[in-house]
């Protein structure tokens, strides 16, 4: 697994929101399905092929997006939320393989930050980000998503 830092611009998503304890989690999948129901109803979509689901997690909850990335934040449909992710620096990896093994992936991206000195931004989102080329294998059960972490500051 590769694990690297790199800089994301600002990006502007539009799309549904839920929050929740983590023993609830495997409500997320449904989410995907709802905003794809939905999706003709976001404007302004951008060209770029992908969902991205930022997301809080705190020591009880979550709180998980699923998005569209749009060029302008207007028009928001009923029920769906839309808000600017600012540019941020992030701890990134891809994730391949089963949904378990998902917080196996994340314990190793925290690892190699305590390894490298990188520090976690509790404050700004995290972000997973899944491309439609992986669509179909996604649906099949072998997951294949990027992993952004926001990191605040170099510790060493």
């Amino acid at each position: 697994m590769g694990i690297q830092v790199i800089e994301r611009e600002e990006i502007k998503v539009v799309g549904i929101s839920w929050n929740g304890t983590y023993s609830q989690l495997s409500t997320i999948p449904s989410l995907f399905t709802k905003l794809k129901e939905r999706l003709e109803e976001v404007c302004h979509q951008s060209n770029e092929p992908v969902l991205i689901a930022p997301f809080h997690s705190r020591e009880t909850e979550v709180t998980y997006y699923v998005t569209k990335p749009v060029e302008k934040i207007d028009d928001i449909p009923d029920g769906m939320v839309g808000f600017t992710i600012p540019r941020k620096n992030y701890v990134y990896t891809v994730h391949k393989g089963n949904l378990e093994d998902v917080e196996n992936t994340y314990h190793q991206m925290f690892a190699w930050m305590d390894d490298y000195g990188y520090e976690r931004d509790h404050y700004a989102l995290s972000m997973e980000i899944f491309k439609e080329e992986h669509q179909q294998q996604n649906i099949s059960g072998d997951l294949h998503f990027e992993i952004y972490v926001p990191v605040k500051s170099y510790k060493k």
